[in-house]
């Protein structure tokens, strides 16, 4: 185990710093800089203000000197925030992104398992039909789509609900619906195919003729391994919420990272670009390395070998 761990750990860090070089050479090539939509900027202030952001080097020091500073876990400064670190923004302001991805994670995978194991115990009902109509639908529509129209009907049209900020406890059921349909669309299907066929097999009959009743046979026996799917499907979707809840921010006006996001690449504020990208990167990785570890502890077939998982 300690031996996988520390590979995944190796894969993660040599990941990061692909990710950041690519990142760093493709944002240094778009045209203009962080000080292209200044008005009237005199040259001379310009030259001093570049030359205080180190923009005066060339781009291979340019690169050498953010990685170094990375290296130290110093993200730099923001060129477009006033005396404000990119360490401090991203600490200020993903507060809001993770109380809404977390619940919008957690909503997903409650409501989706059970519309699945539902789906699959009906099988070719009307309950069955309907569910996977109903999933159809989230996986087809967009969250920033849904967003949009939940916004236009429960926050206008009917005003349940407020159409942007975060005030209070309702004003997260809106932007979490909208990051959270796609999800549980998905883990309502997959929960569905897997439980059919693990309904179907020898040891859920065994189970039954033991005189074990519906409820343990399903939730002690058949749970356990319908689920393995949705556990491997944990870090892709955590991918999918944190990149959806940039949209779905700027649809509701929430005070999220998603807002500084996409205000740095507008201002092309390369620092805030970096620190915001890399930040997201070590959480997405971070996801799919606990996905890795909680699939090999729910499933005690899974046997690791010389750092390899097998099965």
């Amino acid at each position: 185990m300690a031996r996988y761990i520390g590979g995944k750990f190796l894969n993660i860090i040599v990941s990061l710093l692909i990710l950041a070089t690519a990142t760093f050479f493709l944002m240094k090539a778009v045209p203009g800089d962080p000080f292209t939509q200044e008005k009237a900027i005199p040259p001379e202030i310009k030259a001093q203000i570049m030359a205080h952001y180190g923009l005066d080097k060339p781009i291979w020091h340019q690169y050498l000197i953010y990685m170094k500073n990375l290296l130290q876990f110093d993200l730099g400064e923001s060129m477009k925030s006033s005396n404000r670190t990119v360490t401090s923004i991203i600490t200020d302001s993903f507060s809001t992104s993770f109380k809404i991805g977390i619940i919008a994670i957690i909503v997903s995978v409650i409501i989706g398992v059970y519309l699945g194991m539902m789906a699959a115990l009906k099988h070719k009902k009307f309950i069955d039909n309907f569910f996977m109509f109903i999933a159809v639908l989230g996986i087809s529509i967009p969250s920033f789509v849904v967003g949009a129209m939940i916004q236009y009907f429960l926050g206008v049209k009917f005003p349940i609900f407020t159409v942007a900020g975060l005030e209070g406890p309702l004003d997260y059921v809106l932007p979490v619906f909208a990051l959270s349909t796609l999800p549980i669309a998905f883990i309502a299907r997959l929960t569905r195919s897997t439980m059919l066929e693990v309904l179907t097999s020898d040891y859920i009959r065994t189970a039954k003729a033991k005189g074990l009743t519906p409820h343990a046979v399903l939730w002690q026996h058949g749970l356990r391994n319908g689920i393995l799917p949705v556990v491997t499907y944990l870090g892709p979707m955590t991918a999918n919420v944190i990149t959806g809840s940039v949209v779905v921010e700027q649809i509701f006006g929430l005070p999220g990272l998603g807002a500084y996001f996409v205000d740095s690449i507008s201002n092309r504020d390369y620092t805030l670009i970096m620190g915001i990208t890399i930040f997201y990167a070590v959480i997405l990785m971070a996801a799919r390395f606990v996905t890795d570890i909680l699939y090999i502890i729910i499933d005690p077939r899974i046997k690791i070998s010389g750092g390899v998982v097998k099965k």
